[in-house]
């Protein structure tokens, strides 16, 4: 299981500038969320993903601060929760990308590949790690592929809510054009160690100085509007508006 960070900004800006004083509380949450960080950033006008990722915990890491606090437009940050037999590696270290886009997951799938039949060879061969999170990402990027970016991910969410064995699809995706969240969970299947914390799965967003802000639960998250389960969150970079989708 992990921790999700997000924003897409009308002006560069960066994770601490966005959060403030709450960073540290986010940052926090990588002492049990610990297998492993990263973190990417792509430009809305650019045609490439920028990423850096240790399989360390965040908060013991030398390069954190200096990356998250480099100006940008379009950022995610991910703290890894390793699920039970996937080794701590760099391959398996979100966020993963390609091209202009990129993904990072928190939730576990059952089997780790039972998504990997309805991916499209083209994109099978990219695969780096041996992780269900790597094996999502690929399947999105099959479906935006037959369907377009939107519409493709619209389509993913609806057959894995249908059809896959999970306990959370939760996850973010940014390319040059939109931002996307998605919030699909099952409640019953929080972890063990989260059981009291009935919030475990949810998702938050938040405006500030121009930026579209999403995030995990477990820290300050005071004013923030929480994602209802079941929807997709859609920002588009060219303007920032932002609106909701039923999947």
């Amino acid at each position: 299981m992990c921790r999700l960070l997000g924003f897409s900004s009308k002006n560069s800006s960066s994770i601490p500038q966005l959060l403030g004083q709450d960073l540290d509380n986010f940052v926090a949450l990588s002492q049990i969320h610990c297998d492993g960080w990263g973190y990417s950033h792509v430009e809305h006008s650019s045609h490439h993903a920028e990423k850096f990722r240790e399989p360390i915990p965040a908060i013991d890491s030398a390069h954190l601060t200096e990356q998250i606090s480099a100006p940008t437009d379009g950022a995610l940050l991910h703290f890894r929760w390793a699920s039970k037999g996937l080794d701590v590696k760099e391959s398996n270290t979100h966020p993963f990308t390609h091209q202009d886009i990129t993904f990072i997951h928190n939730g576990s799938f059952r089997p780790f590949d039972v998504l990997k039949p309805y991916i499209s060879d083209e994109y099978l061969a990219l695969a780096e790690g041996d992780t269900d999170s790597e094996l999502y990402f690929l399947y999105l990027l099959t479906e935006i592929k037959k369907h377009g970016f939107l519409l493709g991910i619209k389509s993913a969410l609806t057959f894995i809510k249908n059809n896959i064995d999970h306990s959370s699809a939760n996850m973010m995706i940014m390319n040059k054009d939109f931002f996307v969240t998605a919030c699909r969970y099952n409640q019953d299947r929080i972890p063990d160690l989260f059981k009291k914390d009935t919030d475990y799965y949810e998702l938050r967003y938040k405006e500030v100085d121009g930026a579209v802000l999403v995030a995990s639960s477990g820290w300050n998250q005071e004013g923030w509007t929480q994602l209802t389960n079941d929807s997709l969150l859609i920002v588009d970079r060219s303007d920032q508006s932002h609106s909701t989708l039923t999947i």
